[in-house]
């Protein structure tokens, strides 16, 4: 199967922001309709969308789950949301607006377990654990800030506690505009045995190419925001690409 290619929207006061650049290389982030974006995205053969509530990240709760409610309900296809879920109560409130996967972002890496072990006991398998990785170590508080507990010991950790997808981020190589990081993308899906999505550095089609060709084993999709904005990648580029590699390596 081709790895899944998984555009994404990200939400503040309502709006889609989207990163465009204009014609002397300058980037603006402007705000946009989010259905019209995900209805889009859809039109070119986008089977999922991945929604990020800005605004829920920085306050540590849901503030656009009206938008989230809309795209769930006339986009098409399967929305998984993340932003502001601190407690099980605010992640079960965005499951019963119809988010088909919520995300737990660097939460699980950054407070005591019972709160995340209680959420994956309950709907483990809507739920994607957020691994982001800072010089090896899980990073917490949004990405900002290294933590002590190293990448590998909180797979495994999570994996144990029942989480049954991953989605993988390398947060140097994202700041710096750098790639996927393909050789970490790897090794972390072999520690954890479930499903990984890919996130963050795909940044031009060579970066999709590099990480479809080798089709690693357990990584069943990424996630395009930044690059489908400027113009660099298309969904029907990234569909091309994905079910280019997908054929290379069968």
């Amino acid at each position: 199967m081709p790895l899944e290619i998984i555009p994404v929207i990200e939400l503040r006061n309502g709006k889609a922001l989207l990163t465009r650049q204009g014609a002397t290389g300058a980037e603006a982030r402007v705000p946009d309709d989010a259905l019209k974006v995900a209805k889009q995205f859809v039109a070119a053969g986008a089977t999922r969308l991945h929604v990020v509530d800005l605004d829920g990240e920085r306050v540590g709760s849901p503030q656009n789950l009206p938008v989230v409610r809309d795209l769930v309900r006339k986009a098409g296809v399967p929305v998984q949301a993340a932003g502001g879920l601190k407690t099980l109560e605010l992640a079960e409130r965005v499951l019963s607006a119809g988010a088909d996967r919520i995300v737990l972002g660097t939460t699980a890496a950054s407070r005591d377990d019972a709160y995340v072990v209680e959420l994956l006991h309950r709907h483990g398998e809507k739920v994607i654990v957020e691994a982001v990785m800072k010089d090896g170590f899980m990073a917490t508080e949004a990405w900002t800030t290294r933590g002590h507990e190293t990448v590998q010991a909180f797979a495994q950790r999570l994996a144990t506690a029942g989480a049954r997808r991953f989605l993988f981020a390398d947060a140097g190589r994202e700041s710096l505009s750098q790639g996927v990081n393909l050789r970490a993308t790897v090794a972390f899906a072999g520690i954890v045995g479930v499903p990984v999505l890919a996130s963050a550095g795909v940044v031009s089609k060579e970066d999709l190419k590099s990480l479809a060709a080798v089709q690693p084993e357990g990584v069943e999709g990424v996630l395009i925001g930044k690059a489908l904005y400027t113009g660099a990648l298309t969904v029907a580029d990234a569909l091309a690409i994905a079910g280019e590699g997908a054929a290379a390596v069968s």
